[in-house]
């Protein structure tokens, strides 16, 4: 009998709550208007043979590295955020190594690290544990994974640290994904070159607005992105997100617009949280981690009831009776503060009740 690999079989499966997502969408940390104007110009232009070719990702990497101000040596595009991370575990972790990862944090680093049969340690912590990660650290550490700003939390760590974790640990790739760079400002990737294992995530799924077409980077030292392109499929990003990407990065106006938006409006979210006095952590990201407690289920679906969809993420980590709730526009943050205001005086006229 045919039988998967030790490894997969004990895997648990992320399966995100995708279906009946209709209202409005502040459960994925997605970008709440879409993209730019011109990709959706550049959608339009796409031809039937375009369609037909094998894609190139060659001149586009080249492109984005100079955004990047980095050389094109050092950058691989790849199908989402998702395929740079796992790239990483299938490059570098054999059956046996280690890998840590701080808690709570982005599932899928666990899944892909966890299939190649590595050993995974946990490193909890909401602010960004560099005394326990350096800690957990064996001659079998291989890689770790930060994100930065870290999901849920939002949580920001230090450039200092993670460049002393990347000092620390040579034997292991440091993977800092920066998926909500965006709305932080913070990055590491001008550190790359003179950081033989340090390596960078991007998205272009967040404030760019394209999810939907699964297109990613990552960046790392020349010597080592060689040795990621062996595994890397040629055709791994689809032809229609290079034909669109050139236009998303050109387009800093309208990303500009966005993560100003997101910005004001996570300031009036944490405002308004204080005012109803809901405990949150303070983010850095396009979303606001808020504690409801116990009627966290109640208050997913009386939310999603008056047309606003948020995320409980009670299965995570240190977050149970927590959710996440994503920002986008002032516009959608008008809704999302009436909503909330309604739920959360009927919540309270329950409780008064049970009392």
């Amino acid at each position: 009998m045919l039988r998967a690999r030790r490894a997969v079989q004990s895997m648990e499966q992320y399966s995100p709550p995708l279906d009946e997502r209709s209202g409005l969408r502040l459960d994925f940390n997605e970008n709440c208007v879409g993209c730019s104007p011109r990709v959706l110009a550049r959608l339009c232009s796409i031809k039937a043979d375009d369609l037909a070719c094998y894609p190139e990702r060659k001149p586009v990497e080249t492109l984005v590295a100079s955004f990047l101000q980095l050389i094109p040596e050092q950058v691989l595009l790849t199908n989402g955020a998702d395929e740079a991370i796992h790239l990483l575990c299938e490059t570098y972790l054999d059956e046996g190594d280690e890998v840590l990862l701080t808690v709570p944090s982005y599932s899928m680093y666990r899944i892909y690290a966890g299939a190649t049969g590595a050993r995974i340690v946990s490193v909890p912590g909401f602010h960004f544990p560099l005394s326990s990660l350096l800690a957990k650290v064996t001659d079998r550490t291989r890689l770790i994974v930060v994100a930065n700003p870290n999901n849920p939390t939002g949580a920001l760590a230090p450039q200092s640290d993670l460049l002393q974790l990347a000092e620390s640990v040579p034997q292991a790739a440091v993977l800092v994904d920066e998926a909500y760079y965006e709305f932080s400002g913070r990055t590491v990737i001008d550190k790359i070159a003179a950081n033989s294992n340090l390596f960078v995530a991007r998205t272009f799924s967040k404030a760019y607005g394209m999810a939907g077409l699964r297109i990613g980077i990552l960046g790392g030292p020349v010597e080592q992105m060689q040795m990621l392109r062996k595994v890397c499929s040629p055709y791994n990003v689809n032809q229609v997100a290079l034909k669109c990407l050139p236009d998303a990065v050109e387009d800093q106006e309208y990303v500009n617009w966005y993560v100003d938006q997101v910005k004001s409006s996570r300031s009036q979210l944490e405002n308004e949280f204080r005012a109803l006095e809901i405990e949150y952590w303070p983010s850095h990201a396009n979303f606001v981690l808020a504690r409801i407690g116990d009627p966290t289920r109640a208050f997913v679906k009386a939310m999603k009831e008056q047309g606003v969809l948020v995320r409980d993420r009670s299965s995570d980590f240190g977050c149970k009776g927590w959710v996440r709730i994503s920002v986008g526009t002032k516009e959608h943050t008008a809704r999302l503060i009436e909503a909330l205001r309604l739920v959360w005086s009927e919540i309270a006229v329950g409780r008064e009740t049970a009392v």
